[in-house]
């Protein structure tokens, strides 16, 4: 399934499309790590590519649960950000965060293709994603462990795909400066 995911990341962020992710709690900053290997590089130079972060957005997250509420947070950002045709991923550790499910039906309602990862299976998530992986680990910290490398494992397909689509210099104008002042 990874290696389907990453060809299709590949083709839809060569074409100008984006990926959304989100979480609660260690799997928001898990995937906030997904976003930035995409904004910034995972292993080899590329174009930085369009990925956002909604549970990295502060501002948005307070002004959304404190004038709609917490199943919201993450849908509201949803509906602004993403496009037919884009990619939400979302990671919960249980399957059945209110936010997360809500995020997950917005997404669908609007044409954006869900994938999630989980914990033990079956849960909600699992069951509103397009695909989903399941990690069957009885500990969150497992669970979680797993799903980072996962999204490595993602990042590395797709990076591959994305050289392939995208052929050019190794380089990328701006990532090596010679012309810093302490370059001799």
């Amino acid at each position: 399934m990874l290696d389907r995911w990453g060809r299709r990341l590949s083709e839809l962020l060569a074409g100008g499309g984006r990926v959304l992710a989100a979480g609660n709690g260690g799997s928001a900053a898990e995937a906030q790590h997904f976003t930035a290997e995409l904004v910034g590089r995972f292993q080899g130079e590329r174009r930085p590519l369009a990925a956002v972060c909604l549970s990295a957005e502060t501002s948005s997250l307070t002004a959304i649960v404190n004038d709609y509420g917490a199943d919201e947070v993450f849908a509201r950002q949803v509906q602004a950000h993403g496009r037919p045709g884009d990619v939400l991923v979302l990671l919960s550790t249980s399957g059945s965060s209110p936010n997360v499910l809500e995020a997950a039906r917005r997404a669908r309602q609007a044409g954006i293709l869900v994938w999630a990862l989980t914990g033990p299976g079956p849960n909600p998530l699992a069951d509103l994603a397009d695909e989903a992986v399941c990690v069957p680990g009885r500990s969150t910290s497992v669970v979680q462990e797993a799903h980072l490398v996962l999204l490595h494992a993602l990042c590395a397909v797709m990076d591959e795909g994305f050289n392939r689509c995208q052929p050019g210099p190794a380089t990328v104008p701006g990532t090596h400066r010679t012309d810093r002042e302490d370059t001799p």
